[in-house]
């Protein structure tokens, strides 16, 4: 069984050490607690440990927690969303954390019921196995976003590759740091690009040193009890 409180304790602490580290203030950081593989009983402990940012990537595993949990909190949507299962998301989430294609674009354009704060999923590391637009797609596709009324990009998110070579992870994060101070200058309208979400269980610290301001942790924080589906 995980102990989500004594958990945060050590994941806060190496938080504020990598802060520090990086001449950061602690507060800078957003911790997302990724509830996907956990219960709705898990996820209330989380709450109740006062982390309100909750990560989903299935629709249906949002769905139940949305009907369980009452506290008021902010919902996001952490893994790549099929364009047929907008509808059914885009309006019960604060932040779409996979913007990844035009289609997408499109659908949220026409479903959002108002404006969404959108992450532009960027594969720096070009795995055929990650989801994700180029550094250059990426720049150029979210120019074209200036039309669409209901989307505002808030920021990038990547996942690093999955490896032990801390070098490797820190050239990635540093490369989209670099893509969204570039965005960010252009001080569009519909994209301020002021965010990056980046950093999981194994490598948060990394990604806090290179810039994050949202990290999405799962195993570390509430480890392992998904309920049958």
């Amino acid at each position: 069984m995980s102990n989500v409180h004594n958990n945060l304790i050590n994941i806060q602490k190496h938080i504020e050490e990598a802060c520090v580290r990086s001449n950061r203030n602690f507060d800078d950081v957003t911790l997302i607690a990724v509830t996907k593989e956990v219960s709705v009983e898990r996820t209330e402990e989380v709450i109740q440990n006062e982390i309100l940012h909750l990560g989903e990537n299935r629709p249906e595993g949002l769905k139940r927690k949305l009907e369980a949990i009452s506290a008021n909190v902010k919902w996001h949507y952490i893994g790549s969303l099929q364009t047929r299962k907008v509808k059914s998301v885009i309006n019960e989430i604060d932040y779409l954390h996979s913007l990844d294609r035009k289609s997408l674009a499109e659908e949220i354009e026409k479903r959002a019921d108002n404006v969404k704060n959108c992450f532009v999923q960027v594969n720096v590391s070009e795995e055929q196995s990650k989801h994700g637009l180029s550094m250059e797609e990426a720049e150029l596709f979210i120019d074209t976003l200036k039309d669409y009324s209901h989307i505002r990009v808030v920021g990038l998110m990547t996942m690093a590759p999955n490896t032990e070579d801390k070098a490797l992870i820190r050239k990635v994060f540093r490369s989209l740091k670099e893509l969204q101070l570039r965005i960010a200058a252009k001080q569009l309208p519909h994209a301020p690009c002021k965010e990056l979400s980046m950093g999981m269980s194994g490598d948060y610290e990394i990604a806090i040193e290179e810039g994050a301001t949202f990290i999405r942790i799962g195993t570390a924080l509430v480890g392992k009890d998904k309920e049958d589906e």
